[in-house]
């Protein structure tokens, strides 16, 4: 699975601001920057971006994904810590 289709799944299913995906192939790492994680805590902020992404963790196209949220605030905040 390529970077951009993770991309594209979770900005069409999700209303997010902005997503970036590295990986692998199989191994994923997701930002995701989204004003909807303003009222969510950790868990239901990780279930947010494995709901649309369940079919991929079923067939193994995905095989891990390390995750990490950001509302708008927080990620204006903090992108130069995370590299971006």
């Amino acid at each position: 699975m390529e970077n951009s289709e993770i991309q594209d799944v979770l900005m069409s299913k999700l209303s997010l601001q902005e997503v970036h995906v590295t990986g692998d192939g199989s191994h994923f790492q997701v930002v995701a920057v989204g004003e909807m994680f303003s009222t969510l805590n950790r868990v239901k902020k990780q279930q947010a971006i494995y709901a649309p992404l369940m079919e991929y963790l079923a067939d193994n196209r995905i095989h891990a994904l390390s995750i990490k949220t950001f509302t708008p605030e927080e990620w204006a905040r903090d992108r130069k810590l995370n590299g971006f």
